[in-house]
């Protein structure tokens, strides 16, 4: 698929030497036909600014600005992508903004423009962490509308399981608080150079007006982590340090201290967080 008049991702990996590093948990997606799906599974881009963090050889960049993004900033830690992406933005006069910087210590709040979307094919070894930096910021609603981020499979599935079963957890709970998540979009290892290991899969939010549920922030996230780091056990040998009353803590909650954390609601755990911090 030819979307613009830059030369295919192969050709542009072998011009600058850009073999994916594992440190950098780098996987190139090269079929424009995909990263331009990608562009599209994120919404209408048009008079959007668009933030990509990882864009590597800038496969998903160029679907982005072809969807017709007002502006694209993109953070990419490896230098050696640089000169690629510079060519993308000649390409793009003044629509791509690239940054040599590494996304978990970069402020970029400055740099964007509302209405703002989040795209991105995440570096895998930093993917969880950015996405509950993003869902968890000091004020909501955030400064982006969506997000639509690549994931391995597994962390896919986490961000949208429900109560009794096995990838239920703090993830789901932080990510269904605040947004509308789905899976739009699975992809298989022979997909990227170099293939992972394990399949992947996109995920996109719509970010609330307000949390879906009310409920202290801090209180929610901290009980949430408390009762998932023992998920075997009972609540009320899991959550004992909450509070010394934490059986009556959880009736009055509605919740059955012999009940255990994948069995809780994410209502549920918000009428605990708004007990607990009475």
């Amino acid at each position: 698929m030819q979307i613009d008049k830059l030369p295919p991702l192969r050709d542009v990996i072998a011009t600058h030497a850009l073999n994916a590093k594992k440190s950098l948990g780098q996987n190139f997606l090269l079929d424009l036909n995909l990263t331009a799906k990608i562009a599209r599974l994120a919404g209408d881009l048009e008079g959007h600014d668009v933030l990509e963090v990882g864009p590597g050889p800038g496969g998903l960049t160029r679907g982005l600005l072809a969807s017709g993004a007002r502006r694209v900033v993109a953070l990419e830690k490896d230098r050696r992508c640089i000169p690629a992406l510079a060519e993308i933005s000649d390409a793009y006069p003044g629509q791509l903004d690239v940054f040599n910087a590494d996304a978990l210590d970069f402020d970029i709040s400055s740099h964007l423009t509302v209405p703002i979307r989040i795209v991105a094919n995440l570096p895998y070894n930093i993917g969880t962490e950015l996405l509950i930096r993003w869902l968890t910021p000091k004020e909501w609603p955030p400064f982006w509308s969506t997000l639509t981020l690549m994931f391995q499979k597994e962390v896919a599935e986490r961000i949208i399981a429900t109560p009794n079963s096995k990838a239920y957890g703090r993830l789901a709970i932080l990510a269904q608080w605040k947004t509308n998540p789905s899976i739009v979009m699975e992809l298989p290892p022979e997909a990227f150079t170099p293939p992972p290991k394990v399949h992947s899969a996109v995920v996109h939010f719509d970010a609330l007006a307000e949390p879906r549920f009310p409920a202290p922030a801090g209180l929610l996230s901290s009980t949430v982590a408390m009762a998932f780091n023992q998920r075997r056990k009972m609540l009320r040998s899991s959550l004992k340090s909450a509070s010394p009353d934490i059986e009556n803590v959880l009736r009055d909650a509605g919740l059955e201290p012999t009940a255990r954390a994948e069995e809780i609601s994410l209502e549920g755990f918000c009428a605990l967080a708004r007990r607990l911090a009475r």
